[in-house]
């Protein structure tokens, strides 16, 4: 349970890192915002034809009585509807990455130059067309993850009392675990680290990476707070990544004014990746 709160801390500190750092702030909304934009059209298009989409694809209900027909086809609206809304918590931040790569990059080295001791950052040394193709690769294995996922989480839904409780604290918890993916994976990429071994080192601190996800996961279901919240989880994610490598992290942070403030040390118990 220590490391629950210890992964919540990252994501604070990760906010508290972007309200010193104003400029940068001001160009993380821009992805966000654009991303944003492209989402909400969707899902505005899913709302107004998803009722249709259902009825097209439930053909063999066509004959049924009323009020069975509706129930069951509105039913099926909302849980599809659900579903969409859970993929894109899951899949806005891919896009958003993708889209924002560049300042994203800068932005996670920064921090790292901030906290490392030596104030020095990991390098990839590879080409930024590579490092586009490495992380939209990795990104569509990690949204067909989720998409099995979700795919049960929606058949769960269908469960009596379970699926109406359970499932969805369930369905937070995962969307958690993969967005805590996604954010770590802009300064684990830096560090020439694999999807395998990424999800191997999420797996073995999942308490931290719960911790750090499923308050995220939430606050994204809020309209535009996902694209405010987007540079500082960058940030915390980085501070996360520093800890789940064991990387040895300094003493000092510039604060809102630019001056220097303590910054605790990681949680006991950061182990180096087995490689």
């Amino acid at each position: 349970m220590r490391d629950l709160g210890a992964g919540f801390k990252y994501l604070l500190k990760g906010q508290r890192w972007m309200a010193g750092h104003g400029r940068q702030y001001g160009f993380g909304l821009l992805p966000g915002l654009i991303t944003l934009v492209l989402y909400a059209g969707a899902l505005v298009a899913l709302a107004l034809w998803g009722e249709d989409f259902v009825a097209w694809a439930t053909p063999f209900a066509d004959d049924w009585s009323s009020p069975w027909l509706g129930l069951f086809r509105g039913l099926l609206t909302v849980v599809l509807f659900a579903l969409g809304l859970l993929l894109s918590v899951v899949t806005f931040t891919a896009v958003t990455l993708l889209v924002g790569q560049p300042f994203y990059e800068n932005l996670s080295e920064k921090v790292d130059r901030d906290v490392s001791p030596d104030g020095t950052a990991p390098e990839s040394g590879l080409p930024l067309w590579r490092e586009l193709w490495i992380s939209a690769r990795d990104s569509l294995r990690i949204v067909l993850r989720a998409a099995v996922w979700g795919v049960l989480l929606f058949a769960c839904g269908f469960v009596p009392v379970v699926g109406q409780t359970v499932v969805p604290v369930i369905g937070f918890f995962v969307t958690g675990f993969f967005l805590t993916e996604e954010l770590t994976a802009v300064a684990l990429q830096r560090r020439r680290v694999e999807l395998r071994d990424r999800l191997a080192l999420l797996r073995a601190r999942k308490t931290l990476v719960w911790g750090f996800g499923t308050p995220l996961a939430v606050a994204f279901l809020v309209p535009f707070v996902a694209v405010f919240l987007m540079p500082g989880a960058v940030a915390g994610a980085t501070l996360m990544a520093r800890d789940l490598l064991g990387e040895e992290t300094g003493d000092a942070e510039e604060d809102a004014d630019g001056d220097v403030s303590p910054l605790p040390p990681p949680p006991s118990g950061s182990t180096a990746p087995g490689r």
